[in-house]
This record gives structure tokens, C-alpha cells and sequence, in this order.
């Protein structure tokens, strides 16, 4: 074989190389919404209705703010990827809702629950910032951008209910202990919301989703955010241009 032939090959298999990694990188943005196969507990409570705090029950989402933008997150407190998203953009997101400028709309999902080794940690964290949503709205922002302060790994049991209550308690949340002892119904819509994103249609002011497919999943005014998570000022491109 020819050094011609030879450096022609080890150039494809290079190129070839580089296409995969480039490939992964993509595949990898977002946590897919797919199950695992480990046991986890079902609440069987009825879900609350109405709106307490910063809660909107019937919509499924906590709100902060009071801006004319809008700003809806899909997440689940076990993905890395919305830990990274967090970690680039949390601080971007929560001055817009400081300053006024934004309505942010989180809406928790608990699709990882069967990755937590049978503790259903998704939903029990959901449950924790239900708790500080209705106890203490002002402080929802704060604890949301807690769970994710060293976030257990996926694959992990997850903080445990007094672990969630202590990341209340570290920031001068009021204390969701005795909330978090008789959290069924928060679980229960916790769970609801997630089968409702998984089916769809998932309808938000100005755009509708055929269903939630990945978190995260960031829209502003109805358009959704495709760039790059780790990469702080394209979303505040995104964020300043919708």
C-alpha cells in the first residue's frame, strides 16, 4: 500500500472520528425522556387544584416574576444537563425576574425517578420546592437554583428528604420538614405533570409542543431555545431577541 493510500485512509478514519465525537456531543444536550426499568414509589394522593403561592396547580408550574417575557423550563432535578444549564444560565434567568424583566415558569419533571435506585428522588425534590413554592413563594428562585448546587449524579439515591429540607433550612427558606412528611399530593401532581408533558400536547402562549421530549427545554415567549447550554451568552442572545 502506497504512503498516499495510507495517508488518505488515516485521514477519513480521522474525519470519520471527528464526526462521531461531533455527533455524541449533540446526542448528548439533553437528558432524553426515557425511563429507566428500577422500582419506584407511585404516589397514589390526589393532586391539589388552584393556585397557592407560587404554584399553579392546574397549569403545573411555579412561577416568579412578574415580566411581560415569558420564560417556561422544562426540568428534572436529577438531569445533569439542566444542571449545566443551570449552572451557566440560572444566574442570567434570576436577575431577569429580580429586575422585572421576565415571568419565569418552571414545570418539574419526575421522569428520572426510576434512575435514583428506587428512591424516586426526582419526585421527592419536586415535592421539596412545591413545598417552599406554597410555604415561601419569595424564595422559590433560591431553592430551585439549590437542588442543583451540587446536584446528586444520575444513577445515584438522591438527597434524602432531610438533605431537601436542609437546603431550606441553610437559606433561611422556612422549614418544609413537616411539609415534606405529608407530600403525597404534591408527588401525585409532580407525576401528573410529567405523564401530561410525556403525552402531550403541551400548550404554553404563543407556541404548542407536540409533547416534551428532552430536559431541558427552554422557550421564551413560545420559541423555543436550541443553542448551546453551555455556552452563557447565546442564551442571553436568545433571551434579549424574543
Amino acid at each position: 500500500m502506497t504512503p498516499t493510500v495510507l495517508s488518505r485512509r488515516r485521514g477519513l478514519r480521522a474525519l470519520g472520528a471527528a464526526l462521531l465525537a461531533a455527533a455524541l456531543l449533540v446526542g448528548v444536550a439533553a437528558c432524553s425522556i426515557v425511563g429507566g426499568s428500577s422500582s419506584v414509589p407511585t404516589s397514589t394522593a390526589k393532586p391539589p387544584s388552584g393556585t397557592e403561592g407560587a404554584v399553579n396547580f392546574d397549569k403545573g408550574y411555579l412561577q416568579a416574576g412578574t415580566g411581560d417575557k415569558r420564560v417556561d423550563v422544562w426540568v428534572d432535578p436529577m438531569c445533569p444537563f439542566c444542571g449545566q444549564f443551570e449552572k451557566t444560565n440560572g444566574a442570567t434567568i434570576a436577575s431577569a425576574v429580580s429586575d422585572g424583566s421576565i415571568t419565569l415558569r418552571i414545570h418539574p419533571l419526575t421522569f428520572l425517578d426510576p434512575n435514583s435506585n428506587g428512591t424516586g428522588y426526582s419526585t421527592r425534590a419536586v415535592a421539596a420546592l412545591t413545598c417552599v413554592g406554597v410555604n415561601d413563594p419569595d424564595r422559590m428562585v433560591e431553592y430551585f437554583q439549590a437542588l442543583f448546587k451540587d446536584q446528586p449524579e444520575e444513577g445515584s439515591s438522591g438527597l434524602t428528604d432531610e438533605e431537601l429540607a436542609k437546603r431550606a433550612t441553610d437559606l433561611g427558606i422556612a422549614d418544609i420538614a413537616g411539609c415534606l412528611a405529608k407530600s403525597g399530593p404534591y408527588q401525585a401532581w409532580a407525576q401528573r405533570n410529567t405523564a401530561r408533558a410525556l403525552s402531550g400536547p403541551v400548550d404554553v402562549e404563543g407556541s404548542t409542543l407536540k409533547k416534551i421530549e428532552q430536559t431541558p427545554t427552554v422557550l421564551v415567549n413560545g420559541k423555543q431555545f436550541s443553542g448551546d447550554i453551555t455556552k452563557a451568552n447565546e442564551f442571553k442572545t436568545f433571551l434579549a431577541a424574543h
